[in-house]
C-alpha cells in the first residue's frame, strides 16, 4: 500500500477497507485497488462541517466523495473509481468480497471486518503497479454465535438471498419502526457494527436517501 495513502485518508475520516488486485480487462492499466470507507468514529462530524453538505443541493455526500478522494488520487497517481456515477456501475460489491474483508452475511448485507453490517465504501484508488496485499480477516460470523442480525429486522425482509425491498420500504412509514431515524435494524443488531462508531445521524442521512 502506498505509504502515504493511510495519512492522506485519515485526513478526511477515510480508511482502506480493503485491497486486492484487477483482473485483466477490469480497469483498463490498473492492477490494483484499494477501497475506502468511512474512518468511525468521526466520519459524520467531517462530513456535515463540508461544503458539500452545507451548499443545500443534491446529493452532497457521493460531490464530497469525488472532491475527496479524487484529490487524493491526484496526489497519489492513482485512478479515482466510485460506486456511483452509473450505469453502468463499478462492481464494488464483487471487489469487496475479492478484499477478503467483506464477507456474506446471514442476512445477504456484506459484512466488514471493521464495520461489520455498516460497511459502506464512498469509493477506491486504482493503481497501475501490482501492490503487495495486506493480510484478509475472516467472515466475523462464523464466531458470532447468536447472529442477532437473523431476527432484527421487524418484517423479515432479509432473508439471505433475497431482500424484500417493497416490504422493508412499507414498514418504515408505521410509526413504531425506528429505522429512518436509527438505521436499519438488522445492521444494528451486528455486535461489530456497534463498535464501529457510526452515528445514528449518518445512518438516518442514508435511509432518508434509500427512501
Amino acid at each position: 500500500m502506498p505509504e502515504r495513502l493511510s495519512t492522506l485518508a485519515a485526513a478526511v475520516h477515510l480508511a482502506p477497507f480493503g485491497t486486492l488486485h484487477l483482473r485483466p480487462g477490469e480497469l483498463p492499466g490498473m492492477q490494483s485497488l484499494i477501497l475506502l470507507g468511512p474512518d468511525e468514529p468521526g466520519f459524520w462530524a467531517h462530513f456535515t462541517a463540508s461544503p458539500e453538505y452545507r451548499d443545500g443541493a443534491e446529493d452532497p455526500m457521493n460531490r464530497w466523495s469525488e472532491r475527496v478522494i479524487g484529490d487524493i488520487a491526484e496526489r497519489l497517481g492513482a485512478q479515482a473509481v466510485f460506486p456511483f456515477g452509473g450505469p453502468p456501475y463499478q462492481p464494488f460489491f464483487d471487489w469487496a468480497k475479492r478484499s477478503g474483508r467483506a464477507h456474506p452475511s446471514p442476512v445477504g448485507l456484506l459484512v466488514h471486518d471493521r464495520a461489520g453490517l455498516m460497511v459502506s465504501y464512498r469509493g477506491a484508488l486504482a493503481f497501475a503497479e501490482r501492490l503487495s496485499l495486506p493480510a484478509t480477516a475472516p467472515s466475523p460470523c462464523k464466531s458470532c454465535a447468536a447472529r442477532p442480525c437473523r431476527n432484527a429486522c421487524p418484517v423479515d425482509a432479509l432473508k439471505g438471498n433475497h431482500y424484500d425491498v417493497p416490504r422493508c420500504k412499507d414498514d418504515l412509514d408505521r410509526p413504531e419502526n425506528d429505522c429512518m431515524d436509527q438505521g436499519c435494524a438488522a445492521r444494528r443488531a451486528c455486535p461489530i457494527s456497534q463498535s464501529y462508531g457510526r452515528q445514528p445521524a449518518q445512518s438516518a442521512f442514508h435511509m432518508r436517501a434509500f427512501r
